[in-house]
C-alpha cells in the first residue's frame, strides 16, 4: 500500500520494546541456572566435579550462552567455583562453611516468620495449612520420601509470606545451600517436625509474631542440633558436604 512493502518478521522484531527482549532472555537464563542448581544440590554434580559449557548445554538442550550466564550467577551464589586456565567445576565448601550457614539460618528464619505473622495474604495461609494437613497425612502413611518436597515447599512458603522479596530470595537460597551440604533428618523426627510446623503455622494465622519467632527459632535450633550431630558422626573427607534436608 502506497508503495510500502509488507513488513516480515525482521521488520517486526525491531518494534518490540527493547525492555522486554532482555526480559524473556534473563527468564530463560534464570530457568537454565535453576536447572543446574537443582542438580548440584541433588549430588548429580559432585563437589569439585567439572562442569563444562558444552556438556551442560548438551545435557539441558540449549546454547552455551545462558550456560555461562548461569555458571556466573551459581558462582556469585557459592554453588560453583572458577579458576583461571581450568574452568568451572562445582564448588567444595569448607566445615566453617557448612557451620556458618546454620547459624544464619538462625538469625534469618525467626525473622522472617516474625514477618509473615503480620504480612501473610489468606491465600498463603490456606497453602501453610494444607502443607501441614499433607506433610501429618504421610508421615502417618510412612511416605517419608515424600516429606523433603513438602518440607521446602512449606518453608518457600513461608518465605514469601513474610512480605520480603529480598528476605525471601535469601531464606530459599540459605535452605537450598543447607540442603545440599547437610543430610537428611532420621526418620523419628518427621513427626516431631510437622508438628513444630502446624504450631508455627497457628501463630502466623493469628498473627502473633512474638510467639512465631520463638516458635521459628525453637524449631531451627532442634534442626541445627541434628545436622551437626549426623555431620560428625559420619566422618567423610575433608571438605566433602553431604546431602538433603527436609
Amino acid at each position: 500500500m502506497n508503495g510500502e512493502r509488507a513488513r516480515g518478521p525482521r521488520d517486526l522484531a525491531g518494534t518490540v520494546p527493547p525492555a522486554r527482549r532482555p526480559t524473556a532472555r534473563r527468564d530463560f537464563g534464570r530457568t537454565v541456572c535453576a536447572a543446574i542448581r537443582a542438580d548440584i544440590v541433588s549430588g548429580h554434580f559432585a563437589p569439585g566435579g567439572r562442569l563444562t559449557e558444552e556438556l551442560l548445554a548438551k545435557r539441558y538442550g540449549v546454547s552455551r550462552v545462558p550456560v555461562r550466564e548461569a555458571l556466573r550467577a551459581l558462582e556469585s551464589e557459592g554453588f560453583v567455583r572458577s579458576r583461571r586456565h581450568i574452568g568451572a567445576s562445582v564448588a567444595e565448601p569448607t566445615e566453617q562453611e557448612a557451620r556458618d550457614l546454620l547459624e544464619i539460618r538462625a538469625l534469618l528464619e525467626p525473622l522472617g516468620a516474625a514477618r509473615a505473622a503480620s504480612r501473610r495474604t489468606e491465600a498463603q495461609l490456606r497453602v501453610l495449612r494444607g502443607l501441614v494437613r499433607l506433610g501429618r497425612d504421610r508421615v502417618r502413611q510412612g511416605h517419608l520420601p515424600e516429606l523433603p518436597a513438602l518440607d521446602a515447599w512449606f518453608h518457600e512458603t513461608l518465605a514469601q509470606a513474610s512480605g520480603s522479596p529480598s528476605l525471601a530470595a535469601l531464606l530459599t537460597q540459605l535452605r537450598q545451600k543447607i540442603c545440599w551440604m547437610y543430610a537428611v533428618e532420621p526418620a523419628g523426627r518427621a513427626a516431631a517436625c510437622w508438628d513444630e510446623h502446624g504450631a508455627l503455622t497457628d501463630a502466623v494465622v493469628r498473627g502473633d509474631a512474638e510467639r512465631a519467632r520463638r516458635l521459628a527459632a525453637l524449631h531451627v535450633e532442634r534442626s541445627n542440633a541434628l545436622y551437626r550431630l549426623r555431620r560428625r558422626s559420619r566422618t567423610p573427607p575433608e571438605n566433602a558436604p553431604s546431602r538433603n534436608i527436609p
